[in-house]
């Protein structure tokens, strides 16, 4: 009898835990926030509106998936573009054959996964600046390999033929339906990331980003944690990558490496703060901001690469813990709505 006591002892803490963790405001506050301003366009039918938020989700998606190998496993990755543009290379390659929407998205974050599930066996061994500089390196080896790999087009890449959006009620109708995607995908990225954080997975890549061989001490199994927390991290751009390039009808090697992509995307979680998942969101939404500006702006438009690293060096020195770790000291109130 005490021992059945004890059981449902322990399965009504589990049940106590879990429903706590999703009844979290701070994390449905954030989805909500985002549902929000991203279905505004698809209510009043604004096509400008639409174009503009459409970069400000991309931008969310990017930062929010990288979260998960910066953010919460610590290792500074330049090569995150490598999975969007594979991704958005196999997009193109199986829609160019007469393959769906619906069928090309799936697929490229498959390969996105499998790639990085293949480069955390000999990358992740490294650490620091040496996982860091092996990064660019990839992304620089992707972009020759695919520059001359015939299925992909070499050089010149892959463009779809303007009748394929005919299948989706026209190039007018493929905008509205891929931003529509678009607005899913950046959402399910947003909820990934709070899930792995929360979960007995996410504390052990906590554990190696503050200290990695204690955390092996501890039982976290390192190299197949980083392998995993890669692997999820490469999905959502690839994924993402299908539907950008979808939109954009064709694809080329310097638009699908820019190692500019990858970049901006550490800024965006450094500027919101690391390791949180609001942060993510909230460093890629001012990011987009500050882009917007520079690229209207004549006088620094060629100046943006520049001043986005400034603006890196800056937040390591100045607020390492970012937007959201600055709130959460002078306002702690809020600390339950900043997960």
């Amino acid at each position: 009898m005490k021992v059945v006591t004890a059981v449902q002892r322990a399965i009504s803490t589990v049940s106590r835990v879990e429903i706590a963790r999703w009844i979290s405001p701070g994390l449905w506050l954030t989805l909500l926030a985002v549902a929000g301003f991203g279905a505004w366009p698809l209510v009043i039918g604004q096509a400008s509106l639409r174009e503009t938020l459409f970069t400000a989700l991309l931008a969310i998606a990017l930062a929010s998936s990288l979260n998960i190998i910066l953010g919460f496993t610590g290792y500074v990755s330049f090569g995150h573009v490598v999975f969007f543009g594979l991704g958005g290379y196999v997009g193109m390659l199986v829609l160019s054959k007469g393959a769906p929407l619906w069928v090309a998205m799936p697929l490229g974050g498959l390969a996105a996964g499998l790639l990085a599930y293949g480069l955390g066996a000999a990358i992740l061994r490294l650490r620091g600046a040496y996982f860091t500089l092996a990064t660019i390196g990839v992304n620089e080896a992707m972009r020759a390999f695919v520059n001359n790999f015939a299925p992909f087009g070499g050089a010149t890449g892959i463009s779809l033929k303007f009748t394929v959006y005919n299948d989706y009620g026209g190039a007018a109708n493929a905008l509205w339906l891929v931003y529509g995607l678009l607005l899913a995908v950046t959402l399910a990225a947003i909820l990934l990331s709070y899930t792995v954080k929360t979960s007995k997975f996410g504390l052990g890549l906590m554990a190696i980003r503050e200290d990695e061989d204690a955390a092996e001490v501890m039982g976290v199994v390192t190299p197949r944690a980083k392998t995993w927390a890669y692997v999820l991290s490469a999905i959502i751009p690839g994924i993402v990558g299908v539907i950008f390039f979808f939109k954009n009808g064709n694809i080329e090697p310097a638009d699908a490496f820019r190692l500019q992509i990858s970049i901006e995307s550490i800024v965006m979680v450094m500027l919101g703060g690391q390791g949180t998942v609001i942060g993510a969101v909230l460093g890629a939404a001012g990011y987009q901001q500050l882009r917007s500006f520079l690229l209207t702006n004549p006088l620094v438009k060629d100046l943006q690469l520049a001043i986005a690293g400034g603006l890196l060096l800056l937040i390591v020195l100045f607020i390492p813990t970012g937007v959201v770790g600055l709130i959460r000291r002078k306002l702690p109130v809020l600390r339950k709505l900043l997960v």
